[in-house]
């Protein structure tokens, strides 16, 4: 080899290496600061799945940044009650919480649209209608005036009615009874003659057990078996037809969202629609074998008759329009989600019904 070969070559070698060690040190984490943020959850730690989510987008998001941005999550209770995830956040008290938007729609029935709401979209439409109906941006016109900015994270599929006391078979059997039941679902009951109240779900064993309350909902059969619902009121109904499809939001202090990098809002809403698939692909797996169990142990389980879902869809409707006479900003988010519940449900009972229900023929005859 001549000199000037081995100049060059040696020059060449040199450069690599110098690349080399400057690859060494990923170039997203020379960018990143470090930041550190609390996140308030509305659950307890003993629902792996919900409360899970929470640390499932902590996760996400301290991966993604070689450990910079850490998000610290704490339960209901340990630094506000789980009904005041949503305003710690808006105050400052935390940067962060992981909640359900319709705990709070006795501030605005605006609230819940973001959430779940009677009778409008399974999980799939809802998400559908948030990530490419325009949902996310509509919802969070009506955050930002709250201090707050939201995006889905997380999603339970369609609930279980709930469990009671005794039997409900006809719609004169509600009345008088206390049920645990969110959002703004009580308030379509209440014309019925049952009375809501609202409680968190740590509360609602005891509340159960004691008979403060005649019946409750939370989520489905995975989290309620955990809670032991079963055992204190062995009545299980279902569908839970406010609860469709309800988002779990990671809502974020505005201010303190706007001012961090692009690069980590970019990445809070990328971990929030991980974090949103994650979650109701985890209770799509555990919920099967949980209503087996459930059942095993003694559990009920009925639909709902014809004649409570029918009285609960007309009172849903007098609600619906109330609402949107009085509050403009109920009435555009809704429109929306109405506008997109029709062309869903058309086109949902073409293939995927009838694909659904022959496999579901199939299942109770014993072939699959």
């Amino acid at each position: 080899m001549d000199r000037r070969s081995f100049i060059k070559n040696a020059s060449l070698g040199g450069l690599g290496a110098a690349a080399a060690t400057a690859l060494a040190t990923p170039a997203i984490a020379q960018g990143n600061p470090k930041v550190t943020w609390r996140l308030t959850s509305s659950f307890p730690k003993s629902l792996d799945t919900i409360y899970g989510g929470a640390e499932v987008l902590s996760k996400y998001v301290s991966e993604a940044t070689d450990g910079n941005f850490q998000i610290q999550v704490f339960a209901a209770g340990e630094i506000v009650p789980g009904l005041q995830a949503a305003d710690a956040t808006a105050a400052g008290t935390v940067e962060a919480c992981h909640t359900v938007a319709y705990y709070y729609w006795g501030k605005d029935p605006s609230w819940a649209l973001g959430s779940a709401v009677p009778f409008a979209l399974n999980a799939r439409g809802m998400n559908a209608w948030h990530y490419h109906g325009g949902g996310i941006d509509m919802f969070n016109e009506f955050l930002g005036a709250q201090g707050l900015i939201g995006f889905p994270a997380g999603n339970t599929g369609v609930q279980m009615g709930g469990w009671f006391r005794k039997e409900i078979k006809t719609v004169a059997d509600m009345k008088g009874l206390k049920m645990r039941v969110g959002g703004f679902a009580g308030k379509v009951m209440e014309r019925l003659g049952l009375v809501p109240q609202q409680l968190a779900g740590g509360d609602i064993y005891p509340a159960l057990e004691k008979g403060t309350i005649d019946a409750a909902e939370w989520v489905g059969p995975y989290d309620d078996e955990k809670l032991g619902f079963y055992k204190v009121a062995p009545y299980y109904y279902y569908p839970g037809w406010w609860e469709g499809g309800p988002t779990v939001h990671a809502m974020f202090n505005k201010a303190a969202y706007e001012g961090l990098p692009k690069a980590y809002q970019s990445l809070l809403r990328t971990a929030s629609q991980a974090t949103d698939a994650n979650m109701l692909q985890k209770y799509d797996y555990l919920n099967p074998s949980a209503i087996k169990r459930l059942v095993a142990a003694g559990a009920k389980l009925s639909p709902f008759s014809p004649e409570i879902l029918s009285a609960c869809f007309d009172k849903a409707n007098e609600v619906y329009a109330e609402m949107e006479a009085s509050n403009p900003t109920f009435k555009k988010i809704w429109g929306s989600i109405k506008a997109f519940r029709a062309e869903y449900y058309l086109n949902a009972q073409i293939a995927e019904y009838n694909y659904d229900t022959f496999m579901m023929i199939q299942q109770r005859n014993g072939k699959v």
